[in-house]
């Protein structure tokens, strides 16, 4: 199996520097956890420049040189000061090439050789969360992800190891599709919504029962299967609560575990079908109050056509989880949040 890294970065407006920077915070504090220290003297040296950059200088020596603290400490300065942020992606802009560099030859390379020694195959880097991307305009005049991904995406591939970086869907429903796959050489995997019920309509009872495991796996881990299936009742005053959930949520899992967290807001376990439906409300509430009634229409055409097209769909529909997408043996078809199904409305 491979060794893993991944790294969260949390900041809504990302540049090249940030996602490289928290690749080697990342794989420098997962090789320390399996006992791998490396000492990249290029960021040793980088450190010491930024802390006279900034004013500050970092103490930092080779003998005691912590990549993951050097790096925690620079990103803590940028979060705290959106002017500081600026000026320091100016000064590390010009870098760009030779920090990637650096976190090959210094970093990944070595990493990689050093656990294939302790018997591990290769190194996995997960960069999440690029999927919430702002669509603010860069100065190159492209939108954020654009500029991400087609315009910088060269050196985002250059990386010597496996990568795996999430992307805004808006860039699957746009015209730069095209260039991000030439960028990269692959076509862009898209992770579906568990299905909840069949293209043709009806329930789609493999989905449902997958969706069933993923709560009460979370309630009962170290219990198998069946074991969960007779626990229900711990949780909910009757299967079909449970069932309700699960085809509420259209297999969207941040909104399956968003209503789970909702009802324990409210009540203790087991919940009741009564608390489950006034969630379910409220939550259809929040949705309907932000849809305009040309919204409505082209949830109205998804409804009929299970089909999406174009950019502006997209923004509209897709981003604010109005409508979700699902994978059959036919490819890809699209069907509203059926939160909103339920709506007056519709």
């Amino acid at each position: 199996m491979y060794f893993e890294s991944s790294h969260v970065l949390e900041m809504a407006d990302v540049d090249v520097t940030d996602i490289l920077l928290a690749i080697a915070r990342s794989v420098a504090e997962s090789l320390e956890a399996v006992k791998i220290r490396l000492q990249p003297a290029y960021f040793v040296n980088l450190f010491r420049e930024m802390g006279d950059f900034l004013q500050t200088p970092i103490e930092l020596s080779e003998a005691k040189f912590s990549l993951p603290g050097g790096i925690a400490e620079i990103t803590t300065k940028m979060k705290d000061s959106p002017r500081l942020r600026s000026q320091l992606r100016q000064y590390l802009e010009p870098r760009t090439n030779g920090i990637l560099k650096a976190i090959n030859q210094e970093l990944l390379t070595p990493a990689t050789e050093k656990l294939k020694r302790i018997g591990k195959k290769g190194l996995v880097v997960i960069i999440d969360n690029l999927d919430r991307l702002d669509n603010t305009i860069k100065p190159t005049g492209e939108l954020q992800p654009v500029y991400l991904f087609v315009d910088r995406g060269e050196q985002l591939k250059q990386l010597n190891c496996h990568v795996v970086y999430t992307i805004p869907l808006f860039l699957i429903f746009s015209n730069a599709l095209g260039r991000l796959t030439n960028r990269f050489g692959v076509d862009p995997k898209i992770l579906p919504m568990v299905p909840v019920q069949l293209r043709q309509g009806g329930e789609c009872r493999e989905g449902i029962a997958l969706l069933q495991q993923m709560v009460l796996a979370r309630a009962f881990p170290d219990m198998n299967l069946v074991q969960r299936l007779d626990s229900i009742s711990e949780l909910f005053d009757h299967p079909d609560t449970l069932k309700r959930l699960c085809q509420i949520s259209g297999g969207h899992a941040r909104q399956l575990l968003m209503l789970i967290n909702r009802c324990l807001e409210r009540d203790d376990p087991p919940f009741s079908r009564d608390c489950l439906e006034d969630i379910i409300r409220f939550r259809r509430n929040e949705l309907t109050l932000a849809i305009t009634e040309d919204e409505w229409i082209f949830l109205r055409e998804v409804a009929q056509q299970k089909s999406l097209r174009g950019e502006e769909k997209y923004q509209v529909l897709i981003r604010d989880m109005f409508v979700f997408e699902y994978r059959d043996s036919q490819g890809s078809w699209f069907d509203i949040n059926p939160m909103l199904a339920e709506a007056a409305e519709l």
